[in-house]
């Protein structure tokens, strides 16, 4: 049996934007534990498949016990989806669904160090087996550095002092635990915002720079566009300002096509056309959603669909 499923953001209107053919091949792209793979599962056919990749082991092992033969579950990092449909054979896709930034399984797993609300060691990375984690970041990089990811990644009024303090610290001791960070920073915050722990910008910063978040999303997108059929749906959840950002401009260009440079008279048939055309406007939680799920209140849906006329 699968461990009990956290209930995903948004599931029911990002799966019904998919349009789900029962015979169609669809990839969830960031599987977690598996939320909105279920649904997706749910609606196919015995001819369906399901390819659903994620980069931590836990969501694999949790996706492994799911035992449902339309299901094609693969460890990667969705910045690899072309590589991952090549290698198995597909060439074309129905829909495509990304959940973007950490899961709730993996904020609530102490162990994993993404949140302050335990004491434990300050790791952040997705893949364990990858990458450095955050205390050997933080134990080695330079004050500036620290500095720029905090205000660039958490929108943090404050980074300067909290990377002052971090290498002040780190020369008396080895800032190693979720629970000294934390700390750490409510000693150099003075100013909190309501209901917020002066942390949780820092965390958040740390955490999408290590894991490369913004690029990985960056690098998806266009090859969800080359990968999808015409009339195929691309459905994207994010949580953050900055990733919304990249969603929300590259859906609008997307759509634009090739624009002519200005003062430059290119006729409008030498340039080519948009590959999407959006599906609606930008859906949020609803009230309902926010109150049984905190963590849905930045939540926001954006879906677009491949044109026809074939495909890059």
């Amino acid at each position: 049996m699968m461990e009990p499923a956290h209930v995903p953001v948004l599931a029911q209107e990002a799966v019904a934007a998919l349009a789900i053919r029962p015979d169609g091949v669809y990839v969830d792209a960031t599987f977690g534990r598996g939320g909105h793979s279920r649904l997706i599962l749910a609606a196919l056919g015995a001819r369906g498949r399901l390819i659903a990749l994620d980069r931590d082991p836990d969501a694999i092992r949790a996706g492994n016990a799911l035992g449902d033969a339309r299901l094609t579950l693969v460890r990667s990092a969705f910045s690899r989806l072309g590589a991952v449909l090549d290698e198995l054979g597909v060439t074309l896709v129905n829909g495509i669904l990304l959940d973007i930034g950490v899961s709730s399984p993996q904020l609530d797993d102490a162990t994993r160090g993404f949140s302050f609300r335990f004491d434990a060691p300050l790791d952040m990375r997705m893949d364990p087996g990858s990458g450095l984690s955050a205390a050997d970041w933080l134990a080695t990089a330079a004050e500036g550095e620290i500095s720029e990811v905090i205000r660039t990644f958490g929108e943090e009024r404050f980074a300067k002092s909290i990377a002052r303090a971090i290498v002040a610290a780190r020369q008396e001791e080895a800032i190693r635990s979720t629970g000294q960070l934390a700390n750490l920073i409510a000693a150099t915050v003075k100013k909190r915002e309501p209901g917020q722990h002066p942390a949780t910008r820092s965390f958040q910063a740390i955490r999408i720079y290590l894991n490369r978040e913004l690029e990985e999303l960056s690098a998806v997108l266009p090859q969800c566009v080359d990968r999808l059929q015409p009339g195929g749906r691309l459905a994207v959840i994010s949580f953050h300002s900055l990733e919304d950002r990249i969603v929300k401009r590259f859906m609008r260009d997307e759509a634009l096509g090739e624009q002519a440079p200005r003062r430059l008279p290119i006729p409008a048939a030498m340039l080519k056309p948009g590959r999407l055309k959006r599906v609606g406007r930008a859906q949020h939680a609803t009230d309902a959603e926010v109150a049984a799920n905190p963590r849905a209140r930045s939540a926001v849906l954006r879906v677009a669909e491949r044109m026809n006329g074939g495909v890059a």
